[in-house]
């Protein structure tokens, strides 16, 4: 418990203030907690600076995130970084686009939903259950996924992409696409870089 004390301790060093400021309240509550035997306030207090570090990785990832994908600009402004709620993690998502088409980006770290994901990808007899024609399986820069078309009554339809690695889920919708620009600009993404920030 003290080396991981430490470590978290560490970190802080390297945070702006306001967030080092929560970050040494939470680790002393944490101490305090401890000492006295209120084992649920120390695992409180600990959460809840987890949580403070995966937001800051979070703004670490969007800054990892290409300025354009396509011909779509990023829309920065709503850029968004939440800590999820009873398991460590964080969700990070971006907006690419205005107006008729657009593209979201969304990492889930330690999304709930990779197991079932995984499970699709590798087994033949569940992706053979779960094709019904509009659902593949391909490869983004080594990483198995699963390519989702969803008709909207126009030419041009949404595409859903679910890339699992390491130890989150990237979810890459698009709207009135074709599914080879959506596999462009799934390759624009640094996957490598945000696994290395993420794990």
């Amino acid at each position: 418990m003290k080396q991981c004390l430490i470590l978290l301790a560490l970190f802080v060093t390297f945070q702006g203030r306001s967030q080092a400021l929560n970050f040494k309240t939470d680790i002393a509550t944490a101490k305090s907690s401890y000492a006295s035997g209120k084992l649920e306030d120390a695992h409180f207090a600990l959460q809840q600076s987890m949580q403070e570090i995966d937001i800051i990785i979070g703004k670490e990832v969007l800054k990892l995130l290409p300025a354009k994908m396509d011909t779509l600009a990023a829309v920065t402004a709503r850029d968004n970084v939440t800590g999820n709620i009873s398991f460590i993690g964080a969700t990070i998502h971006r907006t690419y686009g205005k107006g008729n088409k657009k593209a979201e980006v969304e990492i889930v770290n330690n999304s709930p939903l990779l197991g079932t994901l995984n499970a699709f990808l590798t087994s033949p007899l569940l992706a053979g259950l779960g094709n019904d024609g509009k659902t593949k399986v391909l490869k983004i820069q080594g990483y198995k996924s699963r390519l989702t078309r969803e008709d909207n009554g126009t030419d041009k339809p949404t595409y859903r992409l679910e890339i699992p690695f390491s130890n989150a889920l990237v979810t890459l919708n698009v709207n009135n696409s074709s599914d080879t620009e959506v596999i462009a600009m799934a390759n624009s993404i640094p996957f490598d870089q945000i696994a290395k920030l993420i794990q």
